[in-house]
C-alpha cells in the first residue's frame, strides 16, 4: 500500500502534468484561430479554382497538355503525405498512417513513390523499404505557398519526364475542433468529374486567348500549386484543433485523478490519525491499570 508520502508526491505529479496541459491547449486554441482563419480565406479560392479547371478538363481533349492526358499503365504512383511534426494530438497522426497504409493496399500492384511532410510520418516510414521522393519537416509556423510551390512543381516535374504515372496527396480536412476527416485526393493526371451536371445547369464555352496551350499551360500548374497549398493550410487547422480537444481531454482526466488521490490520501490520513488515537487511548488505560 503506497505511503501518505507517496500518494501526496503523485498529486503534486498530476498537479504540474494538468498545468502543462492546460497550456498546451490554451496555445492550440489560440493558433487553431489563426489556422482557421486561413484556410476560411483559401477555401473559396481553391475549390473555384478546382471547379474551373475540372470544367476546362471535361471540355478539353487530353492532348491538349500532359497534365491532362491520362497514362497507359499507373506502374509508378506517387503519395504524397502531410503528417504533424509533434505527437499529443490524439489519433490525428495515426488516421492519417491508416489511410496512407490503405492507400498502399489498393496500390500493391503499383510502385509507390512517397513524398512525406512531416516528422510523424518520415518515422513511420523509416524502417520500411519505401521508394522516397522526398522528406522534409512540416516547420513550427504558418505553412507557407513557398513551400506547396516547391511540392507541387518537384511532382509536375515527374509526371512530365514519366516517372510517375499518378499522383495523390493524403491530408486530413479540418470540420471542427472535434471533427478532422482523412481526405486521399487525385492531384494528377487531372481529370473532368464523373458526376453528370446537374439538369438545366448551364453550358459554359471558353474561347481561349491567346491559345489553349499557353492557357492551360499556366493554370493547369497553378492549380497543383492551390490544392496542395489547401492541404497544407487543412493539415494545419487540423492539427491545432485536434491537440487542443486532446489537451482539454487530458486536463479533465487529470482532475478526475487528482480528486480520487486526494480521496484516498485524506482517508489514509485519517485511518492513521484513527490509529494514533488509538494507541494514545490504549496507553492511557494502562497507565491507569
Amino acid at each position: 500500500m503506497p505511503s501518505l508520502k507517496d500518494i501526496k508526491r503523485r498529486i503534486k505529479s498530476v498537479k504540474n502534468t494538468q498545468q502543462i496541459t492546460k497550456a498546451m491547449k490554451m496555445v492550440s486554441a489560440a493558433k487553431l484561430k489563426r489556422a482557421q482563419d486561413e484556410i476560411t480565406a483559401a477555401r473559396p479560392y481553391a475549390e473555384k479554382m478546382l471547379g474551373l479547371i475540372t470544367s476546362l478538363a471535361s471540355k478539353t481533349s487530353p492532348e491538349s497538355h500532359p497534365l491532362l492526358s491520362p497514362r497507359e499503365t499507373n506502374a509508378n504512383v506517387g503519395l504524397i503525405l502531410i503528417t504533424s511534426d509533434r505527437g499529443l494530438c490524439g489519433s490525428f497522426n495515426t488516421v492519417l498512417l491508416k489511410t496512407a497504409e490503405r492507400f498502399l493496399r489498393e496500390k500493391k500492384d503499383s510502385t509507390v513513390s512517397l513524398y512525406l511532410i512531416g516528422k510523424r510520418g518520415m518515422e513511420h516510414f523509416k524502417r520500411r523499404q519505401m521508394n522516397l521522393i522526398s522528406s522534409r519537416a512540416l516547420g513550427s509556423g504558418r505553412p507557407s505557398y513557398s513551400s506547396a510551390v516547391d511540392t507541387a512543381r518537384q511532382v509536375i516535374e515527374m509526371y512530365l519526364k514519366g516517372d510517375l504515372d499518378e499522383v495523390h496527396i493524403v491530408y486530413s480536412q479540418f470540420k471542427s475542433a472535434l471533427t478532422q476527416t482523412p481526405v486521399a485526393q487525385k492531384l494528377l493526371p487531372i481529370a473532368a468529374p464523373e458526376a453528370t451536371e446537374a439538369e438545366g445547369e448551364a453550358q459554359v464555352e471558353f474561347i481561349f486567348e491567346p491559345t489553349p496551350e499557353a492557357v492551360l499551360s499556366s493554370l493547369l500548374p497553378k492549380y497543383v500549386e492551390v490544392q496542395a497549398f489547401r492541404a497544407l493550410l487543412e493539415s494545419s487547422a487540423s492539427e491545432h484543433g485536434a491537440r487542443m480537444t486532446a489537451m482539454d481531454s487530458a486536463s479533465k482526466n487529470a482532475s478526475e485523478m487528482i480528486s480520487g488521490l486526494t480521496l484516498k490520501y485524506n482517508r489514509l490520513r485519517q485511518a492513521a490519525i484513527t490509529k494514533e488515537l488509538m494507541e494514545i487511548i490504549g496507553g492511557a488505560e494502562a497507565l491507569k491499570g
